[in-house]
């Protein structure tokens, strides 16, 4: 039975998130959804990856061992993408406890379903671009399902992210000092910290897991009088700089850089925020820049729930603490301010002084006196230049996915 990752129509809901990876390349704790399941499932079952086509040619491109998008074999047993996957789940996917033409829902999520292969292709022989739950179930006899932790809402990522900075930490050595620490660092209950062989932490760091774990990334770097506590992760090649102040569930990202203040915020690899600020309760995706000074507020001056605009939609999160969501290649200039739940799109450039909107659209320009559209030839350009300097090449799978997010981003938009 071919066991196959699928995106499905609420994937759309995520944006801008997911525009440029799949919705299982989303992160919360301090693994992607992917490596959750990929981890949980220890290899003992193999994974096919459905995802959508145009973003198929460079995630086939980064993981050519994968099968990605193609059917093989005419039992197919289909796992929801947007699974945060656990032992539990993991458990009824390698036993595959599932019966043949069955839906198994939670609530109007369809997380399993056992099919025929036939059921789920085109006339083409192809599978859809994005799997429509509701149509699928209707074919099948369904099974309701409880007790599975799912991303439904773009803020889901922070809300998730405590409770799994704790369950990834279990899989660490903690412990274990394997990197180059300078006698001088700080180190406080040294049995709940980790620092992988390559790792450096430079004189008058301080490593304090009085209330949580630390763990410091292969070839992950931790300058002078940074400090680190209270559930800390630095991905491998990360970089924590001087007088850097990370604490209460942070997890940054392969290859990002970190200074200022940071709370409760997850960076994606390849991420700079390297200067001081406040990043709070946020979520940073791939190749964001914040320029210095720049500062997220994530609590409401009368502390009352705040509400994110999506589509130009209010959508209530019925969260206290929530601060900037932000996609793919976007950057704020120095000093840049953003309120209480702001999204910014991707390949979005903002600057200038006060608040811009709480809603910034992909592939724009501009601040809290407006936004126009930013020219697909200069945010390629850009892109290219950004990737570069971390020694990244832009291939021609990235630029087409890269055009084509571009594309249907800025087409019949409206600037505020």
């Amino acid at each position: 039975m071919q066991v196959i990752v699928f995106e499905d129509t609420r994937v759309l809901e995520l944006m801008p998130l997911v525009n440029l990876k799949p919705v299982y390349g989303l992160y919360t704790g301090f693994r992607s959804l992917q490596e959750k399941l990929e981890h949980s499932t220890r290899g003992r079952v193999t994974l096919t990856w459905h995802l959508r086509r145009y973003l198929a040619s460079f995630y086939a491109e980064q993981h050519p061992e994968y099968t990605v998008n193609r059917l093989e074999e005419k039992e197919v047993l289909l796992v929801n993408g947007r699974i945060v996957c656990d032992e539990a789940a993991a458990r009824v996917i390698i036993e595959g406890v599932f019966d043949s033409g069955t839906a198994y829902m939670q609530g109007d999520n369809l997380l399993f379903a056992r099919v025929d292969s036939s059921l789920i292709t085109t006339a083409a022989g192809l599978m859809p671009d994005l799997f429509d739950s509701s149509i699928l179930a209707g074919q099948l006899v369904t099974e309701a399902v409880t007790g599975f932790r799912v991303i439904d809402n773009l803020w889901d990522v922070t809300v998730f992210h405590a409770d799994e900075m704790l369950r990834d930490a279990e899989t660490l050595e903690l412990g274990r000092f394997e990197g180059d620490v300078h006698p001088s660092v700080s180190i406080v209950n040294r049995s709940n910290i980790y620092v992988a062989p390559g790792a450096v932490v430079r004189a008058g760091a301080v490593l304090d897991a009085d209330e949580g774990f630390v763990a410091v990334g292969a070839g992950a770097i931790v300058d002078p009088q940074a400090v680190l506590m209270q559930n800390v992760y630095l991905a491998p090649w990360s970089r924590a700089k001087i007088g850097a102040k990370l604490y209460s569930n942070v997890a940054i990202g392969m290859a990002s850089k970190v200074g200022g203040e940071v709370e409760d915020s997850l960076l994606e690899p390849f991420v700079n925020k390297q200067h001081d600020g406040f990043l709070g309760h946020s979520y940073i995706s791939s190749w964001c820049n914040l320029g210095a000074g720049t500062n997220t507020s994530d609590l409401k001056n009368n502390y009352s729930q705040i509400n994110l605009l999506i589509n130009g939609q209010l959508k209530v999160t019925g969260l206290q603490f929530l601060g900037l969501l932000m996609g793919d290649h976007s950057k704020s200039s120095i000093n840049s301010m953003f309120n209480t739940g702001t999204v910014a799109g991707t390949g979005a450039n903002i600057f200038g002084g006060g608040f811009p909107s709480k809603e910034i659209p992909s592939f724009s320009w501009g601040g809290s006196g407006g936004f126009e559209n930013y020219d697909i030839e200069k945010a390629v350009d850009t892109a290219r230049k950004v990737m570069a300097r971390r020694k990244v090449t832009m291939s021609l799978a990235y630029e087409s996915m890269f055009r084509f997010v571009a594309g249907f981003e800025s087409s019949d938009r409206l600037f505020v």
